[in-house]
């Protein structure tokens, strides 16, 4: 039985990797801030650990906790919405130590084990936002677009360690937790000047029909962790794989 560490598992995305993993036989170690290991079935092969990604101390530990594990999943993230002229850099920061950074930090914790190993694989988590522009997102595609960059270049790096790196790219998820768990960080990141054009984008939000689920994620993060090719993008979720489609089409 493998070992698959999972961040931001709080809800979500992570949470449901979480679940669909384990049904699938996978030890899980699913990590979140706060840990509430009573949204996860009671099981030995699950265990719910914090881990706050931005926090070097809360990662050694944790990393020490699990022991050995195969897979790990960067799921954490935080989202934005607003202006970028209003964006205030602290926030633009607070973005980045969670999005890139805490990304790039647990990839440092589990690259050494994997290397002396000589196997591991690791899922970087991102965003439809990276494969087409998404108006007053600029913050938070500056952020997972980063994370496109290092992970492409990594890939090459451990390749030869016989370690697999991969993306994978959801799309609009209406029925995850994302703009409720960033309201209070987007208070006032919309002026009375773009109220007009926030608004259309707003509406342009209704017209998604084939949104991303919970479940697209989860599924395409096990098929990720499964394939042995080459392939590095990982789209999940149906207006995902569209706008990966239409890249192809019109780069």
């Amino acid at each position: 039985m493998k070992t698959v560490l999972v961040t931001g598992c709080s809800s979500g995305y992570g949470l449901e990797t979480a679940r669909h993993l384990h049904v699938q036989g996978w030890n899980v170690i699913a990590t979140m801030r706060t840990p509430r290991p009573e949204r996860l079935p009671a099981s030995e092969t699950l265990r719910v650990l914090a881990l706050d990604v931005t926090n070097e101390e809360s990662i050694a530990s944790t990393i020490e906790a699990c022991g050995p594990v195969d897979v790990l999943v960067n799921n954490a993230g935080i989202g934005l919405f607003g202006a970028f002229e209003a964006t205030p850099m602290a926030t633009i920061r607070e973005v980045f130590e969670t999005n890139t950074f805490g990304v790039m930090a647990m990839c440092q914790a589990v690259i050494p084990g994997f290397r002396e190993r000589g196997a591991g694989t690791i899922i970087n988590v991102t965003s439809s936002v990276t494969l087409a522009p998404h108006p007053l997102v600029s913050v938070y595609s500056a952020s997972k677009t980063a994370v496109e960059g290092f992970t492409a270049s990594l890939r090459h790096e451990l390749g030869p360690f016989n370690i697999a790196v991969k993306l994978v790219e959801p799309g609009y998820g209406p029925t995850t937790a994302f703009a409720s768990n960033g309201q209070q960080r987007m208070q006032g990141l919309l002026p009375d000047a773009y109220g007009d054009y926030a608004g259309q984008v707003f509406a342009s939000f209704s017209d998604i029909a084939d949104f991303t689920r919970e479940s697209d994620v989860a599924e395409t993060i096990l098929r990720a962790i499964n394939d042995r090719s080459e392939e590095l993008h990982f789209p999940a979720g149906a207006d995902a794989v569209a706008l990966a489609a239409q890249r192809q089409r019109t780069p």
